[in-house]
Formats: structure tokens, C-alpha cells, sequence
């Protein structure tokens, strides 16, 4: 079986070079080509894991070595993949959720005449990301990272005739490129402590290192994972990518990019769990931002920029209990596969929502939606219902699981992130209650655009829908899977670890807590919005609430402090160029210039005046001479 695993790669990549590569001949069949390459990873995941569930626990890692990549004395790189439980969870997520959103692009983008190259960049993705959880060392992980980021540039600025998606594209480039950097400096880091980059040597030698150097590494982990994970304080891209189409939005948020971070994290757990202060700090990164996506989300009226609030705030609960340590990797990684299946399908289901209403964004030009898209209103809803952590659904298994954890942490801190989790799960609440209702229900808002063409909402062909359908299975009965016996726990646990902490207070004073705070969120939202008219202009609203529109200020934060601080640096190192460097240069010359016409002036070509100079040195020797024998 070891020898499948380059072929869950080979398949999409094989995809991407055909499609790229093909020329117009394959227009006509080459969203059919990626769609089929990609469910072929799929379905080679699934033989994957069938044969590891028929292993022991301590069996259950599969090697396939491909190729000596660097072989010089005393550096060494192998290309090799390793197929594990935690890998394996990804796989299936990845190709899953990827043949799912590969099939509703055939339909969403079915007028596009560019569509070939769109799935090609398509199973680029999946190539890079498979490369990026199936690596065997940060080096090889490194280029899967580097792979992910440049597909993640060609399909957010795949419109790139509309400025905003070319803008989107270069800002999640170079956002990213600071993340990569810390990802870079840990490799680094790693090979000059231990003296490789392996995972097997790096993660059992941990002792060995000081925990100076482990924290060095790991906060520079960290700065890679809030990079590719939309983190605070790197977080200023994810809104901006919406920009891209939706199958994009959906494949990014949901089973690829943001989830890079969390499995980097939790794959080094070993080095996080000998940092403890790097370690507090991933917690602290989560979350804030956990509450700052939240906020964002619930000043948005862009339906997807909407929705990225709140990935950027889901991926938080997932660092916040990546961060706790073996409390809290496996829920963390739990709460990553159920939010790929509801984020995918809310996404899938605001595409949907564009598709009927011409490409329309804001949601308040939306409204009884329910009445003319039934199958996207139910896929949708029950998308919802699985986020906000209602009994039974999904989120609800996830979630709860990481508000125990942060609880279990214990002391202060314990009761600091838990309240943190606790504010996150209401604000989710409020925030997708508002969706839901400025986008199904009440009155249609609707009008004719400036050409007098107005939106005729209809149902999506089957090629989105039957997708959206299977999501939405996900996202009610996955949770609930996972969670019975605790099959996910020990699925993980040999990999992760496992600790249950020490929590101050039961499970189910934390369930019937989030429960409270559920029913608030929900409640607000609907005095709000569901008892009062829309108004077609978004009011003014409090600080706070133009602050949230503006996305916490995040792009004017990075304005001054970056860009602004740049030029001052810039202006200033020209400034030392200029007057320092250059002055010291151009003096040294200038004084060499004086010198040499100064000197220049005794070679004057006249014989008089050389004679008066050997008349003058011979003076001076024999004065010399005579005082010398005086002495």
C-alpha cells in the first residue's frame, strides 16, 4: 500500500500540468478532466484508509521514499512521504471537500471561457497541499507551503481584469511571504540544533535542545501558521480573497490554506509542548482572534466576506486548542474536518445565493430567498445551524469540545480563554443568525441594477447542488460520528497525544453555558433583524460598528506601522546613504584628488625649477650630514 501514497499527489498533478499545459484542444473536457483527477486522489485516499483501519495503532504509519533530493556530505533531503493518522485525516478532507468543490465549479463557472485553466490552477491546489500534510520533513513541507501560496495567488487574482482580484492576489502574496519567512528561519533553526529537518529525529530529539532555542522555533512556527491561517496580526488578506470566484472562497477556507497552520502547529506539538511560554502564546494568537473575526463578521453586509469573519475566527478556536497542548490537538483537528464540511457548504451556499441573484454580494439587497432557492435555503441552513453549535449538529460536538478544553487548562488562564471561547460562540450566534435572516427571510430588497435588469432568483443546476447536498450531510452527522465512543480521539491520539486537564467545572455546565449564550446571540439577531425591515443602507452605527466594517482597522493599522513605517525607515537609510556612506566616499576621493594636484604641481616640466629642488636637497643632506657629526 506504501506505494499508493505518491499517486494521492501524482493524480492532481498530473491534472494541473495536463490542463495547463493541453492548449484550447481540451477546453471543451478539461473541467472534466480536473474534476475526475481530483476524485481519483479521493478515492485512492479512502483505499489509504481503509487499509490503515485494518492495522494496529503502532502500525498505522506508512513510509514510501521516492528520490534522494539534496545528497551532499553532511546535508541531506529526501523527498519521502508519510501516511499517519493525523496525515491521513487531511488526505481525506483535502481530496473529499476538494472533488466536491472541483464538481460545483463545473456548473458555477460554466460560462467562464477561461474554465480549463481555473480547474487546472484547481488541482494545483490539492497537488500542493497534499505535498504540503504528506511530507516526511519541514523541507519537503516547505515546498508544498510555498505551492499552496502560489496557487492561492493565481485563483484569488484569477479574475484579474477587475483590479480589486489582482490587488487581493499580490496583498495574500505578500502577506503570506512574512509568514513563509518564519516557517524559512525555523527550518533553519532546526537543522542547526539537530542537525536535520526530519520529523522522526527533530520531534523525539526535543529534549536535547534548550528551551530557549525550542521557543525560538516555535514562535517562528507560529508566525508561518498565522500567515497561512489568517491569524492575528497577519490576518488582513483573508477578506480581500474573496475577491477570487467562490469555489475559491470554499476550497481556501474550508480544506486547504487555512488549515495549513493549524495542522503545522499541531504536527510539531512536540516542540510546543517543551515551549511553554510559545505555547501561551498561541493560545493568547487564538484567541483574539476567535473574537476579532467574529466582530469583523457581524459588520459585514458581503454575504462572503461575511462568511471569511468567520473562518478567520473559526480557525481561531482551532490555534486557541492547538495551543493547549495535548488537551486540546485533537480537538482542534476534530473541529478542523467539521468546519470543512459547513464552512465549505456555506460557501458553496452563498455562490448558489450570486448565482441566482446576478453576482449580487450584499446581503441587503437579498431577502426571502428561502421561497425561490428551497435546496440552497436547507443545504445553507443546516450549514448554519452546525457553526452556531446547535445540539447535535456537528459544531456542536466540535466546538463544546474545545470551550471543555480551554476550561480544563485551568487557574486563571483557564477561566480567561474560556470566557474568551464562551463570547466567540455567542457573537457566531448573532453574526450567522444576521446572514441567515438578511438573506432568506423577510420581504425581497432586491431592484434593478443600473441597466434596468432585475435579479430573477432561481435554483442551481444539479452540479452545485448535489455537492451542497453532501456538505450539508457532513455538517450534521459528522460531529456526531466522530464523537461517539470517542472513535476521533483514539484515532488521533497516537499521534497527538492526549491529556484531559483539570477543569473547574463539568462538561455539562459547559454545554448548558454554551447553550445561554446560543440562544442570546440567536435572539439578538432576530430583534434586530428579523423583527424590523432591512434598511437598504447599512446606518451609521457605533464606533465599534464602523470600526468592524473597516475590519478593526487592520489595513489602516498596517498602513501607518508597515507601509508608513517603511518609508520613514526607507527615507532614513537613504538619508545615511546619502550623507554618511556617500560622504565618506566621495570625501576619501575628493581628498585624494587635492593631494594628487598639489603633488602634480612639482612635476612642471620646467629644468630650473628641478634644479632648484636637487640645489635644495642637497643643501638639506649636508646640513644634515654636518649636524650630525656636530652631535
Amino acid at each position: 500500500m506504501e506505494n499508493l501514497i505518491a499517486l494521492l499527489v501524482a493524480a492532481p498533478l498530473l491534472g494541473a500540468v495536463v490542463l495547463l499545459c493541453g492548449g484550447r484542444r481540451l477546453d471543451a473536457v478539461g473541467h472534466w478532466i480536473g474534476t475526475l483527477l481530483s476524485s481519483a486522489s479521493f478515492v485512492i485516499g479512502v483505499v489509504l484508509f481503509t487499509d490503515l483501519l485494518g492495522k494496529n495503532a503502532e502500525h498505522r504509519t506508512l513510509m514510501q521514499h521516492l528520490w534522494t533530493w539534496v545528497p551532499v556530505e553532511g546535508f541531506q533531503a529526501d523527498v519521502t512521504f508519510r501516511l499517519d493518522q493525523l496525515s491521513m485525516t487531511f488526505v481525506l478532507l483535502i481530496t473529499g471537500v476538494g472533488s466536491l468543490i472541483h464538481l460545483y465549479s463545473v456548473g458555477y463557472m460554466e460560462h467562464d471561457e477561461r474554465r480549463r485553466r481555473f480547474f487546472g490552477y484547481l488541482n494545483l491546489f490539492l497537488a500542493a497541499m497534499l505535498i504540503l500534510v504528506l511530507a516526511d520533513n519541514y523541507l519537503l513541507l516547505y515546498v508544498g507551503w510555498e505551492g499552496v501560496g502560489l496557487a492561492s495567488y493565481l485563483l484569488i487574482g484569477f479574475w484579474q481584469h477587475k483590479p480589486s482580484a489582482a490587488t487581493a492576489a499580490k496583498k495574500a502574496f505578500l502577506v503570506n511571504r512574512v509568514g513563509d519567512m518564519g516557517l524559512s528561519i525555523a527550518i533553519m533553526l532546526m537543522f542547526t540544533t539537530f542537525g536535520t529537518f526530519a520529523f522522526g529525529p527533530v520531534l523525539s530529539h526535543v529534549g536535547d535542545a534548550s528551551e530557549g532555542k525550542l521557543t525560538g522555533i516555535a514562535l517562528m512556527l507560529l508566525l508561518a501558521a498565522c500567515g497561512k491561517s489568517a491569524q492575528v496580526p497577519l490576518q488582513s488578506w483573508l477578506g480581500d480573497a474573496m475577491e477570487g470566484p467562490t469555489p475559491v472562497s470554499a476550497l481556501i477556507h474550508a480544506a486547504t490554506m487555512v488549515t495549513a497552520g493549524v495542522y503545522l502547529i499541531v504536527r510539531s506539538g512536540a516542540i510546543f509542548n517543551a515551549a511553554p511560554d510559545a505555547q501561551l502564546v498561541v493560545t493568547v494568537v487564538g484567541a483574539v482572534t476567535l473574537l476579532f473575526g467574529a466582530i469583523v463578521g457581524c459588520a459585514k453586509d458581503d454575504i462572503k466576506k461575511a462568511l471569511a469573519g468567520s473562518t478567520m475566527s473559526q480557525i481561531g478556536y482551532m490555534v486557541l486548542a492547538a495551543g493547549l497542548g495535548p488537551i486540546g490537538y485533537v480537538f482542534a483537528i476534530m473541529h478542523l474536518v467539521t468546519h470543512g464540511f459547513f464552512k465549505a457548504g456555506l460557501f458553496l451556499g452563498a455562490g448558489s445565493v450570486m448565482h441566482g441573484m446576478n453576482d449580487e454580494v450584499d446581503m441587503r439587497k437579498y431577502g426571502g430567498l428561502r421561497k425561490y432557492m428551497p435546496v440552497t435555503f436547507i443545504t445553507f441552513g443546516l450549514g448554519y445551524l452546525a457553526i452556531i453549535g446547535f445540539p447535535g449538529l456537528s459544531g456542536f460536538f466540535s466546538k463544546d469540545k474545545i470551550i471543555e478544553a480551554a476550561f480544563a487548562k485551568g487557574g486563571a488562564e483557564g477561566w480567561i480563554l474560556g470566557g474568551a471561547a464562551l463570547l466567540g460562540a455567542a457573537i457566531t450566534a448573532f453574526y450567522m443568525t444576521r446572514v441567515m435572516l438578511m438573506t432568506f427571510f423577510g420581504e425581497k430588497r432586491w431592484q434593478p441594477d443600473e441597466n434596468g435588469n432585475e435579479p430573477h432568483p432561481h435554483e442551481s443546476p444539479r452540479t452545485m447542488t448535489i455537492p451542497m447536498i453532501v456538505l450539508a450531510f457532513g455538517s450534521v452527522f459528522a460531529g456526531g460520528i466522530f464523537g461517539i465512543g470517542d472513535r476521533f480521539l483514539h484515532w488521533l491520539e497516537p499521534i497527538t497525544g492526549h491529556e484531559e486537564g483539570n477543569s473547574p467545572v463539568s462538561a455539562l455546565t459547559v454545554t448548558l453555558a454554551t447553550m445561554v449564550v446560543l440562544v442570546i446571540g440567536v435572539g439578538i439577531a432576530w430583534a434586530q433583524y428579523g423583527r424590523r425591515p432591512v434598511p437598504a443602507v447599512a446606518p451609521r452605527g457605533s464606533l465599534l460598528t464602523r470600526a468592524a466594517r473597516r475590519d478593526l482597522l487592520q489595513d489602516d493599522f498596517n498602513h501607518v506601522v508597515l507601509v508608513r513605517g517603511g518609508e520613514h525607515l526607507t527615507r532614513s537609510l537613504v538619508y545615511v546613504d546619502h550623507t554618511l556612506v556617500d560622504g565618506v566616499v566621495n570625501g576619501t576621493a575628493a581628498s585624494m584628488g587635492g593631494l594628487s594636484g598639489r603633488l602634480r604641481k612639482l612635476q612642471n616640466g620646467y629644468a630650473r625649477s628641478y634644479a632648484v629642488s636637487m640645489f635644495g636637497g642637497a643643501a638639506i643632506l649636508v646640513a644634515a650630514t654636518l649636524l650630525m657629526r656636530a652631535v
